[in-house]
């Protein structure tokens, strides 16, 4: 069971940092629409109705999509001046109950946007700009898939989390 909940955590944090790096794209495409719309708008006086809400998406799916990603590298925000402060043993306390906190939050979270994104799956939503996108639609299916891969990629740490503290002790003894 050990060796299957290890394989497990490397397929999901090697799937995250796929998906993390794969989204970093969308900000580059992101930088180029909004350049577009600058020489459209500045340069040919005919500014475009879609740019705004096409990178909005852009910027938004890559963020909520790159979640595992960061949790993965464990670059979130973190107080380190607590690191410091105390012994190795409360600070990897500290991480468990960190991750066991956010696990139980995003949980909460991915019940509570369930309902609203099956339902808009059923029936499009629209933005009612000018462009009319489905931005709606897609922001609120992104969001619950990107909590889902936070939710994995968040087990996948608690179960390196339990195997380093297995060696740990495996050592001292």
């Amino acid at each position: 069971m050990k060796r299957l909940l290890a394989r497990w955590a490397d397929f999901m944090s090697h799937f995250s940092v796929f998906i993390g790096q794969g989204c970093s794209v969308l900000y580059f495409a992101c930088i180029a629409i909004s350049a577009f719309e600058v020489v459209m708008r500045y340069g040919f006086d005919r500014p475009t109705v879609w740019s705004t809400e096409l990178a909005m998406t852009l910027c938004a799916t890559a963020w909520v999509m790159s979640v595992g990603y960061v949790t993965e590298r464990k670059r979130h925000i973190s107080i380190t001046m607590l690191e410091l402060m105390v012994g190795r043993k409360i600070w990897r306390a500290f991480e468990l109950l960190q991750q066991l906190i956010a696990f139980a939050a995003i949980l909460v979270l991915t019940f509570a946007l369930w309902g609203p994104a099956m339902k808009v799956l059923g029936r499009t939503e629209h933005s009612g700009t000018a462009f009319n996108s489905i931005q709606p639609t897609l922001f609120k299916v992104m969001i619950v898939v990107g909590c889902i891969l936070y939710l994995a990629q968040l087990a996948a740490n608690i179960v390196r989390w339990a195997q380093d503290e297995q060696r740990d002790m495996s050592v001292g003894n």
